[in-house]
C-alpha cells in the first residue's frame, strides 16, 4: 500500500510525533491523569527507515522510546486494536523485553504480519503477544483477546505506563476492515485496558488515533473512547 506525501507531510508528521511525546510526558509527570491524541498520520506501520500504510513516523514507538530515555520509565506496554497488524511498532521493539507489544488485528489483511507465532526475539521474546481475528468476529473474541490474554501478561509484565495504538477501523461500518466490532465495544476495550492501567502503572495512560475510515464510526467510537477515559 502506497504512502502519499505532500510538501508539508514531514512538519506535519513530526508535530504528531511530537504532541504525543509531550503529552506522555505531562501524564508521566502527573500534569495529567490521561490523555487521548486524535493526530493524522497514524504511525502504527511505519518501520525503522521505512514509510508505508499511510504511516511516516512510528508515533507510538517514538513516544515509548522516549518515555523510557527521558521520564525514568522502565517498562512500557503498548496495545493496539486497529484492524490492521502494527507491524513497525512490534518490529522495532521485538528484541526489547521492556516494551511489551499486544496487538489484535484482523488475518489475513495488510501488511500481512501479526502471526501468533510471532513473540518477539532474543532477550525480547515473549513480549509480544498478538491475537489474530477473522474477518466477522465481532464483539466477543475482540474483547477476549484483551480479558483473556492482555489482562493476564500484565500481571508478569507489570508496565510502568501503557500506551494505546487506537485504531478504529475494526467497526462494523469501516471500509477497510472486516472485523465488525461495535461502538460500544471500544468503549468496553478503553474501560479494560484503562483498568490495567490503574493497577499497575499509577493510572499512567495516553491513547493516539491509528486508524478508521468511515468518518462516522470513527466520530463515534472515539468519542466512547474519550467518554470511558474521563469516566471516574
Amino acid at each position: 500500500m502506497g504512502t502519499a506525501i505532500g510538501t508539508e507531510s514531514a512538519a506535519i508528521a513530526r508535530a504528531a510525533a511530537g504532541s504525543l511525546v509531550h503529552a506522555c510526558a505531562e501524564v508521566a509527570s502527573g500534569a495529567l491523569d490521561a490523555a487521548f491524541l486524535a493526530v493524522r498520520p497514524p504511525g502504527h506501520h511505519a518501520e525503522r527507515d521505512l514509510a508505508m500504510g499511510f504511516c511516516l513516523f512510528n508515533n507510538v514507538a517514538i513516544a515509548a522510546a522516549a518515555l523510557r530515555a527521558r521520564s525514568g520509565i522502565e517498562r512500557v506496554a503498548i496495545v493496539d486494536w486497529d484492524v490492521h497488524h502494527g507491524n513497525g511498532t512490534q518490529h522495532l521493539f521485538e528484541e526489547d523485553p521492556a516494551v511489551f507489544y499486544y496487538s489484535s488485528h484482523q488475518m489475513p489483511l495488510y501488511p500481512g504480519t501479526g502471526y501468533a507465532r510471532e513473540r518477539g526475539r532474543g532477550a525480547g521474546e515473549g513480549a509480544t503477544l498478538n491475537v489474530p481475528l477473522s474477518a466477522g468476529d465481532g464483539d466477543a473474541p475482540f474483547l477476549a483477546g484483551l480479558t483473556e490474554a492482555f489482562v493476564p501478561a500484565m500481571e508478569a509484565f507489570r508496565p510502568q505506563f501503557v500506551l494505546i495504538s487506537a485504531g478504529f477501523d475494526a467497526h462494523r461500518d469501516d471500509p477497510l476492515g472486516g472485523l465488525s466490532v461495535s461502538t460500544e465495544a471500544f468503549a468496553t476495550a478503553t474501560h479494560i485496558v484503562r483498568e490495567v492501567a490503574a493497577r499497575h502503572a499509577g493510572g499512567r495512560l495516553v491513547s493516539v488515533l491509528e486508524g478508521g475510515y468511515d468518518l462516522d464510526a470513527l466520530a463515534e467510537s472515539a468519542a466512547a473512547h474519550v467518554r470511558t477515559l474521563l469516566a471516574p
